[in-house]
């Protein structure tokens, strides 16, 4: 089962659509709730992250019988230095999201720490992949 959701860049109050329609389906799937929460976490700091830093994106999930896979894409301006951007409290975000609570540093550390799997394929100037699983072969919160 697969879904898409386009993620806006200019209507802040539509990000997170992806992340609780995701919650819905895995829910109505029977999946384990705390790998639910996981995955639809994960989701959501990818759809704050591409509304914040990249104008947007496409944010992509495929459930399978061992695996949720995500996929985010955007057009954005890329990761400059992904190891310091995967630092806890380093961040990039102007102000004005600042200002509305968003931006903290935390978003690829969250994404990280609710998935087994991810990985970053980034171009300056072109934009950033990321795609992240989370295994349904095992119970829960992560080891």
């Amino acid at each position: 089962m697969k879904f898409s959701h386009l993620v806006p860049g200019d209507d802040f109050s539509m990000v997170g659509q992806a992340s609780a329609e995701l919650k819905r389906l895995l829910a109505r799937l029977g999946i384990d709730p705390a790998l639910v929460k996981r995955a639809s976490v994960a989701m959501y700091e990818g759809e704050i992250n591409m509304a914040i830093h990249a104008g947007g994106g496409m944010a992509e999930a495929e459930i399978l019988p061992d695996r949720i896979t995500m996929t985010l894409t955007d057009c954005g301006p890329g990761i400059a230095d992904l190891e310091l951007a995967m630092r806890e409290g380093w961040s990039t975000a102007p102000d004005v999201y600042r200002e509305l609570g968003f931006g903290a540093g935390m978003g690829l550390p969250n994404m990280k720490r609710n998935s087994d799997e991810i990985s970053f394929e980034s171009r300056l100037g072109v934009g950033t992949t990321v795609r992240m699983v989370i295994r349904l072969d095992r119970e829960g919160e992560r080891a």
